[in-house]
């Protein structure tokens, strides 16, 4: 059976370069001041979603993702790598969101795109680390929904098999669609960008993207495929209210810079003596015992 498949991918920032303006008097994280890189987890849940597309012909695969208009950087990374499509929802209005503000505007565009057979997500985001935003998703849009997936095995006679991790060990579900799932790290990594499609998409953007004397209008006039959906809130039908700071309950109260240091060190050798030497000063200190 023929699919069709909505990828949740988010742009974060890389939590390996985070500087002393990473985030904003407000709270919120300074995205124009870090690096940013394709969610790792949403990279899992695509490469899922491809191999789906694979195992049944005819079906698509769409790249779903909320930020500023650089967001449509996500889009094209997943058209490099199979993808066929995607909607960048970007708007004011939505910047500041928590998990509530965000799977409200991703739950309103999943309608608006309409008739989804699965949607796939990563696990969480390494910015925010909450896992709350595809299980939301799922309850706004009245979804059955799988968590921490390795692996959806089959899709057949409307009916998905999933391997996913619970502690201490494995479990095999069965699930009808429509279904949401999230994805765990530890499944299959990505396929890397094909060259081929890499070519063909290079010029994909969204209109926000592109400078106001573009030398490239005709191109885009003549390939319809390289203007990537864009989408406020009014284009969704959302409400501003539920959106963005306006519909985040999570307000950051404080935020402090941590910068450890340390003040004395020891040298230790691998002779039984250091060692019980070590494991008595942390038991007088009452580190440990």
């Amino acid at each position: 059976m023929s699919l069709k498949i909505v990828v949740l991918a988010k742009q974060v920032p890389d939590t390996r370069n985070v500087g002393k303006d990473a985030m904003t008097p407000e709270g919120t994280v300074n995205r124009a001041a870090l690096p940013a890189i394709f969610n790792p987890d949403d990279l899992n849940a695509l490469e899922q979603a491809l191999r789906l597309k694979e195992q049944n012909p005819g079906s698509t695969v769409g790249i779903l993702t909320m930020g500023p208009p650089r967001a449509g950087e996500i889009i094209r990374q997943g058209l490099y790598r199979g993808a066929d499509t995607g909607w960048l929802l970007t708007d004011r209005l939505f910047a500041g969101a928590d998990t509530l503000a965000t799977s409200y505007a991703l739950a309103t565009a999943i309608r608006k795109i309409g008739k989804v057979d699965i949607v796939l997500g990563g696990r969480q985001a390494i910015d925010g680390d909450t896992a709350q935003v595809g299980p939301q998703v799922a309850q706004k849009l009245g979804l059955n929904q799988v968590t921490y997936a390795e692996e959806i095995v089959k899709i057949e006679n409307g009916v998905a098999t999933i391997n996913r991790r619970i502690d201490g060990g494995k479990e095999t579900v069965q699930v009808p669609l429509p279904v949401l799932v999230t994805v765990n790290g530890s499944a299959a990594p990505c396929r890397p960008q094909n060259a081929k499609l890499v070519m063909k998409y290079k010029y994909a953007t969204c209109p926000l993207e592109r400078p106001a004397e573009d030398p490239r209008a005709d191109l885009y006039a003549d390939r319809p495929y390289l203007t990537l959906n864009q989408w406020n809130v009014a284009d969704v039908d959302g409400d501003p209210q539920q959106c963005g700071l306006a519909g985040s309950p999570t307000k950051v109260k404080t935020v402090m810079n941590i910068v450890f240091q340390a003040k004395e060190s020891k040298t230790l050798t691998a002779s039984d003596a250091d060692v019980e030497g070590l494991v008595k000063e942390l038991l007088d200190e009452k580190i440990i015992g």
